[in-house]
């Protein structure tokens, strides 16, 4: 048994070193020998920093609300030959710097799909930013007004995987678009894009409200991109798993 002093000297020593979790482990750690001890303390140590980490990036995503491919179906998806929905869940398209275009009318799942993404891509390390088009397009804005679109955008090239989510619901102006237009195309080649829309390209034009601009965007997204069709269904996917629900 460790004395009081002891214990207090240790925390003191580990704080000292960001250790933050090891003095809690000490007494909890069963080992035969000094070094199997040091081993299982140090992996526990490890194990905390990482779980930590990943609830940083889920956090700092900013997920609406976090969903996983639990009980998740792909019957009501078209998922082209260019890719596998296990590619999709282990995130090897970020690797590639591929794109995923989640295409369908309201209520078909393609947001849970994006998110549960998402979250497997923090899991990895990944940094995501999971975004409502509109809002991001207005926080732009807001930042070139106040003369911080630089510090903005450098902040933003951290990010390995955008989720621009509701992409065409509102229509965008031309400074929105211009703007919009260089996050997308700063991500070309370079990093990876998921989109869920409920427009199909020839329609875009609406969105942006520019022909050259529209073009040169959907040039952009779709070289490297995956398109997934939701087909559609009798029911809503979230009316259907909220009626699920209350079933239980």
């Amino acid at each position: 048994m460790i004395t009081q002093y002891q214990r207090d000297q240790i925390e003191y020593y580990c704080k000292k070193l960001r250790l933050t979790n090891l003095a809690s482990n000490i007494e909890s750690v069963e080992a035969e020998c000094h070094e199997e001890f040091l081993l299982k303390l140090l992996a526990r140590e490890v194990e905390s920093r990482e779980r930590k980490r990943i609830n940083r990036l889920i956090k700092d995503a900013g997920f609406g609300v976090i969903k996983t491919f639990d009980n998740y179906s792909l019957d009501h998806i078209d998922i082209p030959a260019s890719i596998e929905f296990e590619d999709m869940k282990i995130c090897d398209f970020i690797k590639r710097q591929e794109n995923i275009i989640c295409y369908g009318a309201e209520g078909r799942g393609k947001t849970h799909l994006a998110t549960a993404i998402g979250v497997n891509a923090c899991k990895q390390g990944y940094r995501v930013r999971f975004v409502n088009t509109a809002a991001l397009v207005n926080e732009l804005v807001d930042a070139q007004g106040k003369g911080q679109i630089r510090k903005l955008l450098r902040e933003y090239e951290k990010i390995d995987l955008w989720i621009f989510d509701e992409w065409g619901y509102v229509p965008i102006d031309h400074q929105g678009a211009k703007l919009l237009f260089q996050i997308v195309s700063s991500c070309y080649e370079r990093k990876s894009i998921i989109i869920t829309t409920n427009l199909e390209f020839g329609k875009w034009n609406g969105i942006f409200m520019d022909d050259k601009l529209t073009s040169a965007l959907i040039d952009r997204l779709i070289h490297h991109s995956h398109l997934l069709i939701f087909d559609e269904l009798k029911e809503s996917y979230r009316l259907t798993h909220a009626l699920m629900n209350k079933r239980k």
